[in-house]
Order: C-alpha cells, then structure tokens, then sequence
C-alpha cells in the first residue's frame, strides 16, 4: 500500500498489516492508504485474511473496512462458501507453519506451490448444505459478535475518559 497512499483531501483507509491482523482491528498508528483502490484489495467485516509470510494465520476480518497490504491474502470463492473455505485453510495452517518453519532464514513464508499441494475433500451437494446449515449460522454469530465488541471497545474508549474527568455526569441515572 506504499504505491497508494491518501491524496490531499481523501479521508484514507487504515491498511491492514500483520499486526493489526494479530490485534484483531486497526488504530491510530495504522498507516493509511487511498480509498480508490482495486475493491479486490479493500477487507471488510467478515472477510477471511491469511498471513503467509512471517506470523502464519488466518483469521475472520472483524476489525473494520480497510486496505489489503502484501504478505496478506483475502480469500473468497465464487463457487463454495465462505465457513467451507475458512474451515479448509485453518485445517491447514499448522503444515503451512511447519513448511514456513523449515525455511525460515530471517522470516519463515509458504509458497503459492504450498497452497497448491493443500488438498480439500468436497462432500456432495446434499451434505455441504447440512453441513453449511450448522456452520454458517454459527460463522456469523462470531462474525457479528466480534463486530459489536469492537463497536463496543470504541464507545467505551471515548466515553471513559469523559466520565473519569467528570464531563459526563451520571449521577442523577437510575438503574
């Protein structure tokens, strides 16, 4: 994202790096890029994100839109859905772990031939609807959920410091 900072006047997105995927959410030190990227580089809630060159992991995006820095893959697929494929790469990290492992000099990363070599077994229509009928629901629990504890840090974060120096007065609040 260093090719695509903000220009004057854009309000920038935070870009997603390793860290912030580790963190779970982006904040003020996230570095900025500009808004008019690819969309195919643009993360959004709910987003599966896989790190791998250096912290291999991957995760369900739940840290608010922003931009898709290198070293990080958003995967998506047309054809199957999105618990199938989160479910597939988070079987195969500990192997993508170890390959990364034995390579390491400085900074341990997997292949695009490693992702290549990973072999997924596709039920048929009738068992990838039942099983999709128990996964997904739960899938977008913890996608909702994670979103609204995010939501509910940041009204935490700005209304703390106005309770604790008295701007706010809750005093007269009855519960």
């Amino acid at each position: 994202m260093q090719k695509f900072r903000p220009v004057d006047g854009e309000r920038g997105l935070p870009v997603l790096k390793i860290k912030e995927l580790r963190q779970g959410f982006c904040d003020y030190s996230s570095e900025l890029c500009s808004p008019n990227i690819k969309p195919e580089f643009i993360v959004h809630d709910g987003d599966v994100i896989f790190s791998w060159s250096g912290s291999l992991l991957v995760d369900l995006w739940c840290g608010g839109t922003c931009g898709l820095n290198q070293h990080l893959f958003k995967v998506t697929s047309v054809k199957y859905p999105k618990w199938f494929y989160y479910t597939w790469t988070a079987h195969h990290l500990a192997r993508f772990v170890a390959i990364a492992a034995d390579k390491a000099t400085t900074m341990g990363h997997i292949k695009r031939e490693d992702l290549a070599k990973a072999e997924v077994i596709i039920p048929d229509v009738a068992s990838m609807e039942r099983i999709g009928g128990v996964l997904q629901p739960i899938y977008n629990l913890v996608i909702n959920q994670r979103i609204e504890n995010r939501k509910l840090s940041m009204l935490r974060d700005s209304l703390l410091p106005k309770l604790m120096s008295g701007e706010l007065d809750v005093s007269a609040i009855e519960l």
